[in-house]
Order: structure tokens, then sequence, then C-alpha cells
């Protein structure tokens, strides 16, 4: 095929509608000729904003359709899915830029699967909520159907994990903040997602987490066994194998909320919480759901009041996951709250504060570390052993603490574990203290609520490493303290 001359080109965009006679006299005016180089007039039409290499590339090879869908003409193809595809555009009198969401040739030439996608889109527009994307407009003209929303300068959360790698604590509780107030307010309005994934997650250039397709690309339950593959959402898989699998019907918004944990642990850990597989029947498996790798074992390094969130949203019993989204936010900002609280509380280094003046109790200058991820009982301990001289270090994560330790045993005199919401993790930081030659050495307490009185027999005690049951006052704490790192005498 012989490549298109420049008046040829300049042509085909005129017919098209790419541009106009005054633009045309522009760009020639510039050149100063007709006869120049093909390339030469395409590179001036994209530096003079006139047109994009997308839609050059179009029309050099002959299209003719897919330019415009009403009002809009396309500048780029953002993205593709099973169903649709996803363009940045502009409006023609307004300027204003949208995204424009298109129904594939293929599906939109099947009456039930048009209907469909309309529908999806007149329930999304009906949701106006800073955490979901907007829908404008819903567009049925013959066998093109289209949507036009909000485009989201930034990229979709998976993206976001590919070039992150993962994503620290206190920022992925942020994202998922926002992706579950969303979720929140549809569900009051009576929708559920249905197909809950990193890619339906978008993430502006400002950090703000937005949710896109309420179930757009959902098929009745009964399509999964007899459609073809690629007919077939993948996602939409995992929500039919779960709920076959829980016995929940196909509405119910727990199973929303458990995508809602495959989300989280993805954003934590960098790896999906369920084995990726294209394979229709290893998806449907009841099996797939028990295959997934706890979190505490996958990133040790999660903050407990972090990963607790995390395992009760991806309970496989529906009845002991959370309920509504209104409980996991509730959660998620308490997580938040915590971590702030702890990165306050170490950025105001309380080595730096004022030194307690020695007591009857005690003496100064000995410092103590104490590892709990609860706000209220950090306070207590703050309060307590300062009182008694002390200069306490404060963390929720023990892998943290631990770290430090390894790092420097000197960071603090001694060191205290309350397991009571922190959980196994505190057991096993507290035992693999001893196990370091660096660090064998240094006091340590493990404090265990009742129903942890049976780790007492899988702590690697010793005379200066002790376990000790709750309740305890403050009292026999601080004389604990002082058997083992001794208060320095004035």
């Amino acid at each position: 095929m012989n490549q298109p001359t420049a008046e040829q080109i300049a042509e085909r965009a005129f017919d098209l509608g790419l541009v106009d006679e005054r633009q045309l006299q522009e760009l020639w005016g510039l050149l100063g000729s007709h006869h120049v180089d093909p390339d030469e007039f395409v590179q001036l039409m994209v530096r003079r904003e006139m047109a994009t290499n997308y839609q050059l590339d179009r029309l050099l090879k002959g299209e003719r359709t897919g330019f415009f869908f009403g009002d809009y003409k396309v500048l780029y193809l953002v993205g593709t899915g099973t169903f649709a595809r996803v363009y940045r555009a502009v409006h023609r009198q307004t300027g204003n830029i949208v995204a424009v969401k298109v129904l594939r040739k293929r599906y939109s030439e099947i009456p039930q699967h048009a209907r469909q996608f309309v529908r999806e889109g007149l329930l999304g527009k009906s949701l106006r909520h800073k955490n979901i994307v907007p829908i404008y407009e819903v567009v049925s003209e013959g066998n093109t159907h289209f949507l036009v929303m909000e485009f989201v300068e930034g990229r979709n959360l998976r993206q976001f994990i590919k070039i992150r790698g993962k994503i620290e604590p206190r920022e992925a509780l942020r994202l998922m903040i926002d992706v579950t107030a969303g979720l929140k307010y549809a569900f009051a309005r009576a929708l559920t997602h249905r197909d809950l994934k990193t890619s339906n997650v978008l993430v502006s250039s400002h950090g703000t987490a937005k949710l896109v397709d309420f179930g757009l690309a959902a098929i009745d339950e009964s399509q999964v066994d007899d459609a073809p593959p690629d007919m077939l959402n993948s996602r939409t898989i995992d929500y039919a194998a779960l709920e076959r699998a829980t016995g929940v019907r196909r509405d119910d918004s727990r199973s929303d909320i458990y995508f809602l944990g495959c989300i989280f642990y993805h954003m934590l850990t960098g790896e999906p919480a369920l084995n990726e597989t294209r394979d229709r029947m290893q998806r449907l498996t009841r099996t797939r759901f028990f295959d997934v790798v706890p979190i505490q074992k996958a990133d040790p390094s999660i903050p407990a009041c972090v990963s607790i969130v995390v395992n009760k949203a991806l309970m496989f019993d529906p009845e002991r996951r959370y309920q509504t989204p209104a409980a996991v936010l509730s959660d998620l900002r308490a997580a938040a709250k915590r971590l702030d609280d702890e990165a306050g509380a170490e950025g105001r280094d309380d080595a730096a504060a004022p030194k307690a003046a020695p007591t009857a109790e005690a003496g100064a200058q000995r410092s103590v570390m104490v590892v709990e991820s609860s706000p209220q009982m950090q306070d207590i301990f703050r309060t307590g052993f300062k009182k008694a001289g002390y200069r306490v270090l404060l963390t929720g994560d023990p892998e943290r603490a631990l770290a430090r330790f390894l790092q420097d045993p000197a960071t603090a005199d001694c060191v205290i574990f309350n397991a009571q919401e922190i959980g196994q993790a505190a057991l096993e930081c507290f035992n693999r203290l001893a196990e370091s030659a660096a660090t064998e050495s240094v006091p340590a307490a493990l404090l265990l609520d009742e129903g942890q009185y049976g780790w007492r027999e899988q702590a690697r005690t010793a005379q200066h490493r002790v376990v000790v049951n709750m309740p305890i006052t403050m009292k026999k704490l601080r004389g604990l303290l002082a058997h083992l790192a001794p208060p320095v005498q004035a």
C-alpha cells in the first residue's frame, strides 16, 4: 500500500471531521506549500495539537470509524477489557475531557448484552460520591453503546502496585478507606459492585482512590457453566465460585467484602491473595479459597492492627466475615489512627522529651520499649512508666521492634511485648529476640491475655526474660520493669 501524500492525509482528516478548513489553512500556511513530506505534515498536526498519534495511526491505516462517539472526539485508547474499550475523549463544543467506555462490537450486536450494558450504566449514573467515578451519560445509538464518565488522571491500582511492588501500610489504609467509603455509599443504595479488583480502582494523580464499573461486566450465575470463555469476566467467575462454595445468594454484599479484602492483601504484599489462573475450572474450585497464604506469613512486617482487618474481610465463612462495608470502614479508620498515633509518638521522639525527675520508686536514665498496638494502652504505658522515670519508646509493630534491637541492642534497656491485641506475632518476636547472640541478653517481658495463657509453654524464658499473665496493675508492672532494668541510682 502506497503512503498517502500530505494532501491526501489532509483530505482524509477533513472528511472525518478531525480538522476544519481554518485549521488546514493554518497548517498549509506554516508549511508554505502543499507539496511537503507526509511525515512533516503529520508531525506538524501533532505539534499543533490538531490530531493525536492515535488518530493519525488509524487514519493512515485507512480506518473510517471510531473517531467520534456522539459529541465526543476520541483522543487515545486508554484501556481494553473483556466487554469494552475505554478512550480518552474531548467534547466537540465544550472541550471537556472525559472517558468514553464503548461496548465491544461482538457484544453490542447481541441485544441481551447491549441491554445489560445500558442498564448497568444507568444504575451507575445514579451514584455520586467522591470515591466513585461518575457516569455523566449513557448513550445507545443503533449497535453503538457507550458511557461517558469522568476521566481520572492517574492509573489503576493494578498498575500502581506493579510499579511500587507493594504499598506501605499507612498509604494502603488511606486508599482502602477511599475504596470502602465508595462501596459503603453504594451499599446504602442497595447496589453491590460484583467486579471488585485492582484494575477497577483508579488512583488519581492527587492520590485519591475511586471505584469504577459497578457490575458492568457481571452476568447471571446461571451462565457461568455454559458461556464461552470470552464472554466471562474473570472476576465474575471468582464471585460465582465464592458464592457457590459458601452458599450465599448472588447479590450478597459480603462477597464484595471478600474481594475488598483481596485488594487490600494485594496492596500490602504485592501478591494476589487468590492464585491467578486463566483456567475457568480452576477458578471455580472451592479449594482455591483455602490456598490463600495468611498475610502474617506472606509479610510478617505488616502491623497486627492492619492484618486483622485483612483476615476478617477474607474469612471464608460469610457469617464470620465483615457484614457491611460500614463495619470494614470503621476498622480501617481505627487502624489508620493507630498507625498515625504511633508515627506521631515516634516522630516526637520521647527520648528528646524532658527527663522525668527521679522518684522514690525509681531513678532516671533507663529506657523501655513497649510493643503495643492499642493507642489507649500506649497512653497508659507511657504515663505509667514515665511516672517511674523511664524513657518510653512505643511501637505497634513487633517486627519493627525486633529489627531495631537487631540493628542496635542498646535501643532500650528492656522491651515489653503485649500480645493482647497483637497476638501470635508478639510471642514469635519475643522468642526470636532470644535466638540472636546480639539480643539474647536484652531483658524482655511478654504479656499474655487470658485466652493466651497456653502460649506460656512456647515462650523462651530465662531469668531476664519473663512471661506475665494479664490483667496486672501498673504498680506491679513498674515493679517488674525495675527488676528487669533496675533504675540508675542518683
